[in-house]
């Protein structure tokens, strides 16, 4: 979630305070922590004789299948892709600090990184800074607007949030989940198909092989659900289907650029219909020597991109923007470093991430398992309204617990 898309939740709160009907449907991260569950799959102790197949190494499957390997449980993870991660990645050696091209932002409190990883106490490992802005401005493609530091100490008062100083969020998962899990996975599996019919789930790889399990954990992207690029038999019920296409799940990407001077503030909100494009400092608080201008585009400006061309040409066309705020600043001091991260376009993501605060009985919708033999996890199935990677750890954690529990 960024900014502008936080700032507009925190009003919306902020009414439903004020009048008396904030909700659940409202709360969401750092404001939603009193929604975190007094126990999770980590306080839990299991015993269960079948193989569980989870398809998808993202956040939530991984933690999912940490919860299988404490257990001693029989299980599988597959893979579309040739890394663990999902959405999350780091790259090293662009910056002197390692680069989130993933999730960035911790929407939370900072001991909920402890909840995550089953750590007591609120005095947490990592080393974080508080994300409170020192500036900011509004662009409505003319001019920019600087937006006072009383609004910005205003926003961070009421929704607070953090950043990893040294590391990203995906060294969290790699550390805390990935290590204990990363022999299980089985890479470059995409699956087409899944039928739940018989005593037995059959998956359908891309290759045409079938895999067999008694149950499956599936942490795929809702954007590929949504697609239809996976069948299922017997079809998904209608209540199901509604549900996942009611999940707003927007195309964008993430642009890194690399200049040879700071010429920008803290954050460049764009002011663009049906659309979220930030322009952010990504070195903001890293005690580091570069200079790194990251942009978030999402929605109807990233689908203006796409129709662009390729990415140099949507380079061409960021710089210009840029060099139209800053008197050809951009273009002057740009050092041709740049890195690009096309969710929207992915085969295996399709979008972005899940961004609509669905109600209860569609939340309850899309966990719903199928027969008592496929069950669901990830960003979209977040119950607990925690948001970005906190939300997608926790849904799988939920998800797992559900599949064994309800053991015949």
């Amino acid at each position: 979630m960024t900014f502008k898309q936080t700032i507009g939740l925190l009003l919306l709160i902020l009414v439903g305070i004020a009048t008396g009907c904030a909700s659940f449907q409202t709360k969401f991260g750092a404001l939603a922590y009193d929604l975190l569950p007094e126990e999770t799959a980590l306080d839990k102790a299991y015993q269960y004789d079948g193989k569980v197949i989870i398809v998808g190494a993202g956040a939530s499957g991984l933690a999912a299948a940490s919860i299988l390997e404490k257990n001693n449980i029989d299980y599988q993870i597959i893979e579309a892709t040739d890394r663990y991660g999902g959405r999350l990645k780091k790259v090293e050696g662009f910056a002197d600090f390692p680069i989130d091209i993933g999730a960035e932002w911790i929407h939370n409190r900072a001991a909920i990184l402890n909840r995550l990883k089953g750590k007591e106490g609120d005095e947490i490992d990592e080393a974080l800074f508080p994300y409170q802005l020192e500036s900011s401005a509004v662009w409505d493609g003319e001019k920019l607007k600087e937006v006072p530091q009383s609004e910005l100490d205003a926003y961070f008062k009421g929704f607070p949030e953090y950043k990893f100083k040294n590391s990203t969020w995906y060294d969290y998962v790699d550390n805390n989940l990935a290590q204990l899990v990363k022999h299980k996975i089985r890479y470059n599996a995409p699956v087409t198909a899944v039928d739940y019919s018989a005593s037995q789930v059959k998956l359908t790889l891309q290759n045409g092989e079938v895999l067999s399990a008694d149950k499956v954990l599936m942490t795929v992207s809702v954007g590929v659900l949504k697609s239809g690029a996976i069948s299922f038999l017997p079809e998904l019920p209608q209540q199901k289907t509604d549900a996942i296409a009611s999940v707003t799940f927007l195309p964008g990407f993430k642009m890194i650029m690399k200049f040879s001077e700071n010429f920008y503030p803290n954050v460049i909100s764009c002011k663009e219909k049906g659309s979220t494009k930030d322009f952010y400092d990504a070195a903001f608080k890293k005690d580091s020597e570069d200079n790194v201008l990251g942009l978030l585009s999402i929605g109807s400006s990233a689908r203006y991109y796409y129709g662009l061309g390729d990415e140099k040409a949507i380079l061409k066309d960021v710089l210009a923007e840029l060099d139209k705020m800053y008197d050809g600043k951009a273009s002057r001091t740009f050092t041709g470093q740049y890195l690009l991260e096309d969710w929207g376009r992915h085969e295996f993501t399709q979008g972005t991430w899940a961004s609509s605060l669905l109600g209860k009985s569609k939340i309850e919708a899309l966990n719903s398992p199928l027969n008592g033999q496929v069950y669901f996890a990830g960003d979209a199935y977040d119950t607990y309204r925690q948001g970005g990677v906190p939300g997608t750890i926790l849904s799988g954690y939920r998800a797992i617990d559900l599949l064994l529990s309800q053991v015949d």
